[in-house]
């Protein structure tokens, strides 16, 4: 063992921490002969065991040097003021007062190092050294290990084999009662104790909550019952219910650390947690993810690992951050503004790597230890995080001392927002060392205000750039904006029934990911809100990406140089000059910047408008137009970015920098509709393909001839020039790699490399006298800053030319997502370009060589011929010099160049013209070898790909050429290499294409061909839809830095709103690489005179949409649990974890609808305005009863198996968890087989969706012949879309059918058959069901109703059409009763008594609609602590946040339809009362009355009373209703010819409750009262036992009622 350097010592305790070795040193000690910290020589931090003595020494000065360094100067003492009274001269005795004593958040800090290692950090971790992260994350748990307190740690070591086991409450019942006073838990042990003890606390009340009773549950199945032996249950609300031998030891844990109440926070799970892998890996900062694990892991999956080692990550990056901020309130109070600079560089480089740690969070399965599986964080690790009590604070990220740090620091004022509240109410319960830093830093010389103050463009650059860093789109919390949004989405639709933003509102729409996506937005613009105008902040965050919105400094351009041997610099090197400018960047940034308009475009406009002498004329930006709008805004942030008040716009600014060209369909309408009259305006209208090139100019000039002069001027007037705004749009900025990366504090120029792009203008735009002829125009960016120097492109008038030479461009830094160096110097790097395609990787081989790394550089570079040849002479200098490996290829000249390795030289030879792959294919190990991970023993290169698509292409094929030649065996392993490094973000893109003109004679697709293509069969395409295109991404999936999850989540589906929200469409990155994958357009929407037929199609459209959805989300739950051994298997053992987890999923799949979003409220508002278009339309003719089918299908013996099935499969979670390996193969093989059923129906019912929505276009064509026949249309539709409903519903029962035959007893096939067959017998006799085996049960006509055996599978899902009996017929009143029982039970629709009746009424559009779950829960939560709880106690069958949402949304629209079509239902129906009003009751009493009433449900779903025990609630899907809201299917709705069947069936599901047998006369012979009760309680009455067919409570037994005639046979 080495010694201390400090001391010499070998043993004892840390001098610099006082603590107790535990394993390695702290950070910044050379104990065990451990380096440095990172952090402290990145960012200049002192160094060695009397750090902090030297910093305060090397701080210290006097009082007249900090406040007086200098006489004041003359004009100041000798001003009129001063000669009367001087006494201002002297410094104001606060200032004194506080230089005397130091800055407050100094002391803070200085505090917290002097008492923090003495008293265990008992106040929260802070220090100069280690900033919020633990001093040494070993020593709490090194000292809880030395006391009794063991016991804790040791079981949460256990506890994941635990969860998997089904054990964890019965190891919490054995542990003793260790008392947390100081006696037994000393200071420097009561982090670990209070981590451990609450996650014992928490994980007891998830399992609580998640026992296999919490969905379907089997007839007797009992709750397990955990008696505390220690005493009577705890009456506080944190701990009620919870051991005391937990509870005690957690209070007293709690108040030792300040906590008045006990609670488990996100930092004790996340930052006082982790344990480090190897102490000397500390290059750039130790704490990293990779160089880390969970010390005490919940469930031990890499979604739980990954969020909270990130979060610990965060705050490991972070450690200088405090001290920074000290430092920077230091030289506040000094007024040193240079020393403020180079502090607030140091904090900038430090958030400026924030960003970059969330992408270690990856969904993508090829990306190893950083796949956080979405799906099991949800049903898992989400479900536990759930506060002890609504008072406490939630487990949120907000709870992270980074946050309010950044947002104390920057000062953020606004927290209006529902997160901005949470943020205040979480600050509250921080730590004590945290709230008195936050005091010192927000409260006293605060730095923002001075630098504003100080007007030093440098300071106020640099601030800015550090709050676009953090809170910025593409900064710190637009990265976490973006990450979230993907992940949340795949979070709501599998299993989570809550989130974090919807929490405090409510989605109308039914994404609740995109509610999470606006609630940051809202938080994010709080943040923004003292450094942007209103202006600015009124648009979404993600609408600002690819907007001059990124453009915040003015600069010049200062020079245009050539870098190549070609004349007419096509490729050119262009610098801007950044003194004062206060603009920093990193190598791989880009600079945004708003290009500027050709002098020869805006003369030919000016010309052709007559505008010359009104150049410098302001324009009105006062009109209410659109337009106008967008151009009022653009001046406000001219404005703001100039630091003036007033907005100014000419005519000069318009023309320059507005959109002139290319010429889009709406510029060239714009001007046909101006001036009306002009062929050639018609001529470029008819091109079929745009946009055109061309600019604005050259249309104008072509239709001045061909219009009179005065339509021309009444166009274009003069007097008013506010048509310009309209005619002219803002721009938009362009994006170039940053070319250069100097090493000053402060840079003071920047370079591009810019090509300039040619286009041949387009023939319909040329004079008829050169339309013979190629004219080229250059492109507007590229024209503007790499012009071509043969040719004259200065102003040619003199008043246009006025202002020319200092005339400034807008700009700002546009940091990419994904295209960094590596922070490890040793980290080799290989860059593949193509022309100017190297721009970015002179700023990579500058900073790299420049800083001297290690670390390999090598550049592949594909180049057109030696004349073109970029950078040459130092790209040679670098070669020589041995630090950059070179390899070109020349494509169209044969004087080579190959690099010598042993020479380290370029060597000229003659050669083959080649392309770049096959310089690649040359140097296959060596590419190889960076592609593999350094964990399969490669070098686990950085490798970046900048170019053309075209250049992107051929990389790609020459790598995968290489690792299929040297490397892999087959083509599908080199992909999978490949894929790997992409998941790993080792392999980043910049690519870039020139956006092509599209025609519009491309291939047209329907939706329904883009749903069929969801890819989620191996083998099989997936298709996405964006803005009216349809794309074939299924060769990009491999390369998606995101993986295959994401772009799942869209599959098949129009995802235009995704593509917005994410800020894709503004990405030029990836619509150029979507240009590659381009297949069609989509199929618009048809149009329609009639709102019925358009309201028809939107509601079809979205139940397709619904229905690939469930289909694509299925799937990725199915494909987890039917592929993925370790979410089975854990330490070789059956997880009963993963049983949980398919219990769960099938729970809620198998409500009484069966799945939901398809067969739940979604489906019965498509029937009810089908069947209201149908009767609406004189057709009499009875309608297939589709609710009702459902409804029998789902409470079939077949169904009841299903669900019985699956309630044995809960008890392998709770009371037969010992039992399940037993059974290992048969549940194993049940889950696969079940899930394969699942994902087949869905499959099937998409087509049945899919065949509906291609009659609606073959309707709609016909009535471009017809447009007069709509009304026929509509019932044609209806009727055709009814049956396809029909269909669907049909396939429900054979679907029951296949599940049934399933089953998951095979002793056979077991390990052990003798054992599993004797757990079987001991398991029936348990739960009383060992006798019912004993006897035959028969039903009826011998009908066999033994639920133990098998019920045989039908052959095929397609709907009985021949073979099977009549499906029973309902008329559009019985339709419409069930729609007004369905809605006025509804917990969402909000209803008001008119004297006694209960109509639904319309919701207002101000009104709040509320879920199912937050009307039970009582009023709108106000904090995440109330969401988190309320999601904790969701009982049976909880649907997920997106299922839930779209019921809510369907209910309320059946609300909607039927108030505003009143009118036409009394016309239409039999169901009026004497005053001819539609009532419920009037419906109820003719039609009968449903399984429950309002009055006197009380459950979501519109249940009846509360069970009162447990046997009334076994399926707890049969007793929440046959739909959402208790489908009603009234009993005159079954046609007599039916009552034998459904007497049989009561007969069969008597005696095998065993009730007494009754005849079929008898049933027949039943009284209305109990023939409903035997139809739409059935479940309720067999499986509650006291229900069984009789009148119940609230029924009136002594009523009669006339049944309404029968309806005339229906033509179904």
């Amino acid at each position: 063992m080495s010694s201390c350097p400090a001391t010499g010592a070998q043993t004892g305790s840390c001098p610099a921490s006082s603590n107790v070795f535990a394993g390695y040193g702290p950070r910044g000690c050379a104990w065990l002969g451990s380096p440095q910290s990172s952090s402290a020589t990145l960012y200049g931090a002192p160094q060695g065991p009397n750090a902090i003595q030297t910093a305060l020494e090397k701080e210290k000065k006097t009082i007249a040097e900090v406040l007086l360094p200098t006489a004041p100067p003359k004009e100041l003492s000798s001003s009129k003021a001063m000669l009367q009274n001087a006494d201002s001269l002297n410094p104001p005795e606060l200032d004194v007062l506080a230089i005397a004593l130091g800055a407050p958040a100094r002391r803070v800090l200085d505090r917290a190092d002097a008492i923090g290692p003495k008293t265990g950090w008992r106040d929260g971790f802070l220090s100069t050294l280690h900033g919020l992260c633990p001093a040494d994350p070993n020593a709490a748990p090194a000292a809880l290990a030395l006391t009794p307190g063991r016991v804790w740690s040791d079981l949460c070591t256990r506890l994941p084999g635990l969860i998997a086991r089904g054990r964890v409450r019965e190891a919490i019942l054995e542990l003793p009662l260790v008392d947390g006073g100081a006696e037994m838990i000393p200071d420097a042990a009561l982090w670990a104790a209070v981590v451990c003890l609450g996650i014992l606390a928490s994980i007891w009340r998830y399992e609580e909550s998640n026992d296999g009773h919490e969905g379907i549950k089997h007839l007797g199945a009992r709750k397990e019952l955990f008696y505390n032996i220690q005493g009577e249950p705890d009456e506080e609300p944190e701990t009620k219910g919870i051991p005391r031998c937990v509870t005690i030891p957690f209070r007293q844990v709690c108040v030792r650390l300040g906590r008045p109440l006990p609670y488990l926070s996100q930092s004790d799970v996340g930052l006082h947690n982790y344990k480090i892998r190897d102490p000397t890996s500390i290059y750039p900062y130790l704490a990293r993810a990779e160089n880390m694990d969970l010390r005490w892991p919940i469930f031990n999956d890499r979604g739980e690992a990954m969020f909270l080692l990130c979060m610990a990550e965060f705050h490991g990056l972070f450690t200088p951050g405090p001290d920074l901020m000290a430092r920077c309130q230091e030289r506040v109070m000094e007024k040193d503004n240079e020393g403020l600079l180079v502090e607030l560089i140091k904090l900038k480089e430090v958030v400026d790597q924030l960003a970059y740690v969330f992408h270690k969070i990856s969904v993508n399965p090829h990306a190893g230890e950083n796949f956080a599986p979405p799906a099991t964080w949800g049903q898992g690790y989400a479900k536990f995080s759930a506060p002890l009590s609504k008072r406490l604070p939630a487990l949120s990220g907000l709870f992270l001392p980074i946050f309010q740090c950044m947002d104390t620091f920057l000062m953020r004022k606004n927290f209006k927002s529902f997160l901005g509240a949470e943020s205040i109410h979480l600050r509250a319960w921080m730590p004590l060392n945290i709230r008195a830093f936050l005091a010192a830093i927000e409260n006293h010389y605060p730095v923002v205000p001075y630098i504003k103050a100080s007007n030093d463009p440098r300071l106020v650059g640099v601030l800015d750039a550090i709050v676009e860093s953090y809170a910025g789109e593409k900064g710190f919390m637009g990265t976490h904006r973006y990450k979230v949004y993907g992940f949340l989405e795949v979070v709501a639709k599998t299993g989570r029934v809550e989130t974090n933003g919807n929490a405090g509102a409510t989605d109308t729409a039914g994404r609740p990911w995109q509610e999470v996506h606006k609630t940051l937005a809202e938080s994010m613009k709080e943040r923004l809100e003292p450094y942007r105008s209103k202006a600015v902040l009124d648009v979404e965050p993600h609408e600002m990406r690819g907007t001059y919105d990124e453009c915040r400094f003015w600069t010049k351009i200062v020079k245009r140089e050539a870098i190549d041997d070609d004349p007419h610099r096509v490729t050119g090197k262009v610098t801007f000059d950044l003194k004062n400018v206060g603009l920093t960047f990193i190598p791989g940034d880009r600079l945004a910047l708003m290009p500027l308009n050709s002098w020869s475009d805006i003369e030919k406009i000016v010309g052709a408008l007559g505008l010359m002498d009104l150049l410098d004329v302001n324009v009105p930006l006062d009109a209410p137009s659109p337009d106008a709008s967008k151009w009022r805004r653009y001046a406000q942030h001219e404005a703001e970015c100039s630091k003036r008040d007033h907005l100014r716009l000419t005519v000069r600014d318009v023309l320059r920098k507005g959109k002139l060209a290319p010429l889009t369909k709406e510029m060239v309408m714009t001007v046909h509709t101006m001036v009306r009259t002009s062929a050639a305006t018609l001529r470029v209208l008819g091109s079929d393909t745009w946009p055109v090139n061309g600019s604005l100019g050259d249309l104008l000039v072509l239709a001045l001839n061909e219009v009179d002069e005065g339509v021309w001027d009444r166009a274009f007037s003069l007097d008013n020039l506010s048509w310009l705004l309209s005619l002219v749009r803002p721009e938009v900025p362009r994006t170039y790699s940053i070319s250069s990366f100097p090493f000053d504090l402060m840079p003071e120029s920047i370079d591009l490399t810019v090509a300039r792009a040619e286009h041949e203008v387009n023939p319909l735009l040329l004079h008829p006298d050169t339309r013979g002829m190629k004219v080229t125009r250059p492109g507007v960016s590229s024209g503007f800053l790499n012009p071509d120097p043969t040719l004259d492109h200065e102003p040619k008038h003199d008043l246009t030319s006025k202002g020319y030479e200092e005339e400034r461009v807008l700009v700002g830094v546009s940091r990419p997502l994904n295209f960094q160096l590596p922070l490890s110097p040793s980290a080799p790097v290989a860059m593949f370009a193509g022309g100017s395609g190297i721009a970015p990787f002179r700023s990579f081989w500058q900073a790299r060589i420049g800083s001297g790394v290690i670390g390999r550089n090598v550049l592949f570079l594909g180049v057109q011929s030696r004349k073109k040849f970029l950078y040459k002479h130092e790209l040679r200098e670098h070669v020589l010099s041995g630090k950059l490996e070179m390899h070109v290829a020349f494509s169209r000249d044969s004087h080579g160049l190959v690099y010598d390795p042993v020479g380290r030289d370029l060597v000229e030879r003659q050669m083959e013209p080649r392309y770049i792959d096959q310089t690649i294919m040359d140097q296959g190990p060596l590419v190889c070898d960076m592609v593999i991970s350094t964990k399969l023993g490669g070098h686990g290169g950085h490798l970046y790909v900048c170019g053309s698509l075209s250049l992107y292409e051929t990389v790609m094929s020459g790598i995968r050429k290489a690792l299929y030649k040297y490397r892999a065996v087959t083509s599908e392993g080199a992909d999978e290499m490949l894929a790997q490094a992409f998941a790993e973000r080792r392999f980043m893109l910049d690519v870039f294409m020139t956006p092509r003109a599209m025609s519009e004679n491309e291939k047209y697709i329907p939706l329904s061909e883009l749903a069929r293509h969801t890819g989620h069969r191996d083998k099989s395409r997936m298709w996405i839809g964006v803005h009216g295109c349809v794309y074939d991404v299924t060769e990009f999936l491999p390369i998606h830095p995101g993986g295959t999850m994401i772009v799942a989540g869209s599959a098949g589906l129009d995802a235009s709103v995704t593509f917005d929200e994410v800020a894709h469409t503004s990405n030029p990155e990836v619509m150029s690489l979507l240009g590659k994958y381009f297949i069609g357009y989509l199929v618009p929407k048809p149009t329609f005179q009639m709102p019925e037929l358009v309201d028809l199609y939107d509601l079809w459209v979205d139940y397709l949409r619904n229905c690939v959805e469930s289909l694509t989300t299925l799937f990725f739950e199915a494909d987890v649990l039917q592929k993925d051994a370790k979410t089975w298997f854990s330490g070789g053992l059956l997880s009963t974890h993963a049983i949980r987890k398919f219990y769960q999923l099938q729970s809620r799949l198998l409500t009484m609808t069966g799945f939901p979003v398809l067969f739940g409220s979604k489906i019965q508002e498509l029937y009810l305005q089908l069947s209201f278009s149908i009767a609406n339309s004189d057709d009499q003719s009875l309608l297939p009863d589709v609710v009702g089918i459902i409804t029998q299908a789902t409470s079939s013996p077949a169904a009841i198996q299903a669900r019985k099935e699956i309630a044995e499969l809960g008890e392998f979670v709770s009371n037969a968890a010992t039992s399940a390996p037993a059974f290992e193969h048969g549940i194993i093989s049940y889950t696969r087989n079940v899930l394969e059923l699942d994902v087949r129906f869905l499959e099937y019912v998409r087509e049945d969706v899919c065949s509906g929505y291609d009659a609606f276009i073959r309707v709609a064509d016909v009535l471009k012949s017809y447009p007069n026949k709509e009304k026929q249309a509509l019932h044609k539709i209806s009727t055709v879309l009814m049956s396809c409903l029909q269909r669907i519903a049909e396939r429900v029962e054979s679907f029951y059918v296949d599940l049934a035959a399933h089953s998951l007893y095979h002793p056979e096939r077991e390990a052990n058959p003798a054992r599993a067959r004797w757990r079987f017998i001991q398991r029936r006799i348990k739960d009383s069901s060992f006798f019912l085996l004993t006897r035959d049960i028969h039903a009826g006509s011998g009908l066999e109703m033994d639920l133990e055996r098998p019920i045989k599978a039908s052959n095929t899902f397609e709907a009985p059409i021949g073979g099977r009996k009549k499906r029973q017929s309902v008329s559009f009143d019985q339709v419409l009763s069930q729609a007004v029982s369905t809605v006025s039970k509804s917990p969402t629709v909000r209803t008001k008594r008119k004297g006694p009746s209960r109509a639904p009424t319309v919701i207002e559009e101000d009104e709040e609609v509320r879920t199912p779950r937050q009307v039970a829960s009582g009023p709108r939560p106000l904090r995440l602590a109330d969401a988190h709880t309320a999601r904790a106690k969701v009982g049976r069958n909880a649907e997920t946040s997106f299922e839930e949402q779209v019921s809510t949304r369907a209910m309320n629209r059946m609300s909607v339809f039927m108030q505003g079509r009143m009118k036409d239902m009394r016309r239409l129906s039999k169901s009026l009362n004497q005053n001819g009003v539609f009532t419920l009751e009037h419906a109820m009493n003719l039609y009968g009355s449903s399984g429950g009433n309002s009055q006197r449900g009380g459950s979501r779903n519109g249940a009846t009373s509360t069970p009162q025990s447990e046997s009334e609630v076994e399926y707890a899907s049969s007793s929440e209703g046959s739909s959402p809201t208790d489908v009603f299917v009234p009993a005159s709705a079954v046609p007599s010819r039916t009552h034998s069947r459904a007497a049989s069936r009561q007969m069969s599901l008597d005696k095998l409750n065993g009730a007494p047998p009754r005849s079929v006369a008898s049933s027949m012979s039943m009284s209305r009262k109990d023939m409903q009760a035997a139809t739409f309680g059935r479940k309720l009455s067999v499986y509650g036992g006291s229900r069984s067919g009789g009148s119940r409570a609230g029924d009136s037994p002594s009523r009669t009622q006339k049944a309404p005639p029968l309806p005339p046979k229906s033509h179904w």
